[in-house]
């Protein structure tokens, strides 16, 4: 199901593990909230035969790495973007990548990438942010339940977030097989910390702690204007709706874009081979078309 080695390296003391199958021009693929590099699978099994290498990190709390206690680690999107930067200064420290983002993959790649242009070629968005929400816009009821404290009980005690998700994301049912993946690592309450925090972190105004980050990211992702984009939507996301499709194109006007009508937030398991072959071809086309890609 998941053959990828498991490998591993430390950031602010903790392990943190990733994926790094095959070589060639690095793809770097961020995962989100509550799944783990295991939502990859497809491309990761597909990307090195293409020729390329596929690296897949997984965020503190989730997957393979380190789960540490709320109180001993502080769960927010500034900390995730200074482990994600160290762990790229450790296992890809030179030469353009392309950024495969999901979730909130998105909010943390990219704010990486917004302070270290010159290493990036070319993005790839799957139902993703690096913004705050749209004016006006507020969280969907199952993301509002889950923040009181009764949710919070049931996301710790019940798993109902990584549950509801492998219910929730995908327009097919999800095969039992595939749904254990996901729920695996997170298979005791004590597993499921960083779940809960990554919900809690999602700003809704200008005073929590996320919401300068994005809104510094969101600034200054124009730099990448001149990069190759591809979006894979899936339009059916209760959550990463098309309001938020919408502002990626105000951002990214020239990106090559394919909708997807009947899948929803995990759009990579509901358009498997589609969004694979779009992902190959993309990257084929554009292999040398990215100021980054010559440096």
């Amino acid at each position: 199901m998941f053959a990828a080695r498991p490998r591993a390296t430390t950031v602010g003391g903790l392990d943190y593990a990733f994926v790094d199958e095959g070589s060639g021009p690095p793809v770097v693929l961020v995962h989100g909230n509550p799944s783990w590099s295991f939502y990859f699978r497809s491309l990761i099994d597909r990307l090195p035969r293409a020729g390329y290498r596929a690296v897949a990190p997984d965020h503190i709390g989730m997957g393979r790495s380190a789960k540490p206690a709320r109180t001993a680690y502080p769960h927010t999107l500034a900390r995730r973007v200074a482990d994600f930067t160290e762990f790229m200064a450790d296992v890809v420290p030179e030469g353009p990548v392309t950024l495969v983002v999901h979730d909130w993959g998105g909010a943390i790649a990219l704010t990486w990438a917004v302070a270290h242009p010159e290493r990036v070629a070319r993005l790839v968005l799957l139902n993703t942010a690096a913004f705050p929400l749209p004016h006006g816009k507020g969280l969907p009821l199952p993301l509002r339940a889950t923040r009181t404290p009764l949710g919070a009980l049931a996301v710790r005690y019940a798993n109902a977030f990584a549950v509801g998700a492998a219910a929730l994301g995908v327009r097919s049912r999800m095969p039992a097989q595939v749904r254990r993946g996901y729920l695996a690592p997170y298979n005791r309450p004590s597993r499921r910390v960083a779940i809960l925090e990554f919900v809690r972190d999602i700003p809704l105004a200008d005073g929590d702690p996320a919401y300068g980050v994005l809104r510094d990211t969101e600034q200054g992702l124009a730099v990448f204007s001149d990069r190759p984009v591809l979006i894979c939507w899936g339009m059916r996301d209760f959550v990463l709706d098309g309001d938020i499709l919408r502002r990626w194109l105000e951002i990214y006007p020239d990106a090559e874009v394919h909708r997807f009508a009947d899948a929803g937030h995990y759009v990579l398991e509901d358009a498997t081979e589609a969004i694979g072959d779009l992902v190959v071809g993309f990257l084929a086309r554009t292999s040398s078309s990215s100021p980054a890609a010559s440096r």
